[in-house]
């Protein structure tokens, strides 16, 4: 993997002396000294390094786990993550940022802005803590949390989703009842300039996820969308990136930049996603949006488990890849996911027309995000289905997350249970032995399918349902 620099040397400065310098004897005459620290230092390197993890490491994973992408010919890089693999290993360092750095600044901030009745800024730091956690127990099922972040504590017990769940929406609550819509906040990326009404709105929206992720009751689901304060479009890091080496977008400066020398290819199209948005008689207007045509102006997609290293013929220019730029939005939730989730919670209590409405509207704000055409084209093709609402949502909901959120395509999989997987294998439409035996065709859109080498313990037409526990965090935890 090449080098992670996503995050500029100055932020990444400010992260390691927020996270660590009240630990040191000697304070270094670069660095801010702890009684300077003030939340408008803090929350820019809590928020690169969310973004650091979740925009980069966190959406590779996601996106070949979701058959998004596969690994591309010649090199190796991710073809574990390929065969639905995770080792304890591979996300420690995405853990330890996130944990470490993210959670550890984030609690600095709470701590301030309490002390100093600065409720805009509490309420923005627990909108990211709780997203944060969010992240980690859908990775991992269970992490510390209540015995979390204490210095005094090396081995902080590991707590399970649901009470994590709990606990973070009721800090969620808290700082919410304590925060007004016209408080300010402090110096920060992700809403610049803005007072406490964006924050709002996005806890408010992270809540619903939350709620609908757990299982929570329709009471509670019902009362977020009934008092209707949530964002009326996506919410992204998308104005904090530029051509210069360490503030380049995550995904694009690990996969795409040249900036240290490397040409290496590596995520390329999934023939899951492809075949799903292109069929015989019907093309995704967004698919020009999320994939790029290869050198023949083809769109095409590889098989999960290989890597196709045995032909000249399926190098990497024969294959898709992500659309990608220096400037490229990490998106932390979009106005489409939200609609899909209110879709899910009417069609669920039963009112079909309101379930319809808020579906339709969750695939035109996806159209309209990739600043694409064909809405009502999809909705001809993939119409909303009552009798099997989890099917017509989560494959609708599969293709809109595929070019802009593949972590979060994942985690809807799983919860979901759709899309599921079809009778073709990944075997089936290629045998590494015969180059000529790559049948695209036989692939049914839709659907996922069991990669050509699947690892082991997840086994036939399983998706892997939670990873091993990060070796950074156990190695250390008796």
């Amino acid at each position: 993997m090449k080098k992670l620099a996503i995050i500029s040397t100055f932020i990444l400065g400010l992260a390691a002396t927020s996270c660590n310098s009240y630990l040191d004897i000697n304070e270094s005459p670069n660095s801010p000294k702890e009684s300077d620290l003030n939340a408008s230092i803090l929350f820019p390197a809590a928020e690169m390094n969310l973004a650091g993890s979740y925009g980069d490491f966190l959406r590779i994973a996601g996106g070949y786990f979701a058959q998004y992408y596969v690994q591309s010919f010649g090199t190796s890089n991710y073809l574990d993550y390929s065969k639905f693999e995770m080792s304890a290993t591979r996300s420690s360092g995405t853990y330890t940022q996130l944990t470490s750095r993210t959670l550890k600044n984030l609690q600095l901030v709470r701590d301030i802005a309490a002390k100093n009745e600065n409720w805009g800024d509490y309420l923005a730091a627990t909108t990211l803590r709780a997203f944060t956690y969010q992240v980690l127990v859908d990775c991992y099922g269970e992490v510390p949390y209540t015995e979390a972040l204490d210095a005094s504590n090396p081995t902080p017990k590991y707590d399970d989703g649901k009470t994590i769940y709990t606990g973070i929406l009721a800090e969620l609550d808290e700082a919410l009842n304590s925060a007004k819509a016209s408080d300010r906040v402090c110096t920060n990326l992700l809403f610049p300039g803005q007072t406490a009404d964006p924050w709002i709105k996005f806890a408010n929206a992270l809540k619903l996820k939350i709620y609908s992720r757990m299982g929570g009751s329709d009471a509670q689901i019902g009362a977020i969308i009934s008092e209707g304060n949530l964002p009326t479009s996506d919410i992204a890091f998308k104005d904090c990136w530029t051509t210069e080496s360490g503030h380049i977008s995550p995904f694009y400066a690990e996969e795409f930049a040249t900036n240290w020398g490397s040409t290496q290819v590596n995520v390329v199209a999934n023939v899951a996603i492809i075949g799903t948005m292109q069929q015989s008689a019907y093309t995704d207007g967004r698919l020009n949006a999320f994939f790029k045509p290869n050198s023949d102006g083809q769109y095409v997609g590889g098989i999960s488990g290989s890597n196709f290293s045995t032909s000249k013929a399926y190098k990497s220019t024969y294959w898709c890849r992500p659309v990608a730029s220096y400037d490229m939005p990490v998106y932390m939730i979009t106005k489409s996911e939200t609609e899909f989730f209110i879709a899910e919670y009417y069609a669920r209590t039963g009112n079909a027309t309101q379930a319809e409405s808020h579906y339709k509207a969750a695939v035109e704000a996806s159209f309209a995000s990739a600043k694409a055409t064909g809405a009502n084209d999809f909705l001809r093709v993939y119409p909303y289905d009552q009798s099997n609402y989890q099917k017509s949502i989560g494959i609708a909901k599969w293709i809109a997350l595929a070019g802009v959120n593949p972590f979060e395509g994942y985690c809807e999989i799983r919860r979901l249970k759709y899309p599921t997987f079809g009778e073709v294998k990944g075997s089936d439409m290629y045998n590494e032995t015969d180059d000529s035996s790559y049948k695209p065709e036989k692939y049914k859109a839709g659907t996922l399918y069991t990669p050509i080498k699947v690892f082991g313990p997840v086994g036939d037409n399983q998706l892997l349902q939670r990873w091993p526990y990060a070796e950074s965090s156990s190695a250390r935890n008796k």
